[in-house]
């Protein structure tokens, strides 16, 4: 039974999709909701996305990034923080914290997508 629990748990941080894609069907289903299923779906799946790229960096590399990947998400943090207050010149805290997580989620979806080219890009030349 640990063997099946660890296995599910290493396909889903290292295909986080298929997290995001579990999470939505559920979603949908229970709230009937289209647009609430993607939000939430992306707002779980979020967490799975940095793993993943952690772990797809330290695949590819053999090195650990992990205090870069902090350094990205303060950055973006950062950044978000200035935009909220240039234009709303006072900072709401949960609009800032949906913003950093939602942004965070967008950069490394993109990351992760980019690393998975990357890396079977650089296995194929490997192999010949």
């Amino acid at each position: 039974m640990g063997t099946v629990i660890s296995w599910v748990v290493a396909t889903i941080i290292t295909l986080p999709i298929i997290g995001y894609l579990i999470v939505f069907i559920c979603t949908k289903q229970l709230t009937k909701n289209h647009r609430k299923a993607v939000n939430f779906a992306l707002n779980c799946s979020t967490l799975l996305f940095i793993v993943s790229v952690h772990f797809i960096i330290q695949t590819i590399w053999d090195i650990s990034l992990f205090w870069g990947i902090c350094l990205l998400m303060i950055v973006l943090a950062m950044v978000v923080v200035i935009i909220h207050h240039k234009h709303k010149e006072e900072i709401h805290i949960p609009r800032v914290l949906k913003g950093i997580w939602r942004l965070n989620g967008l950069i490394f979806i993109l990351i992760y997508c980019v690393l998975v080219i990357a890396g079977i890009t650089i296995n194929v030349i490997r192999v010949f």
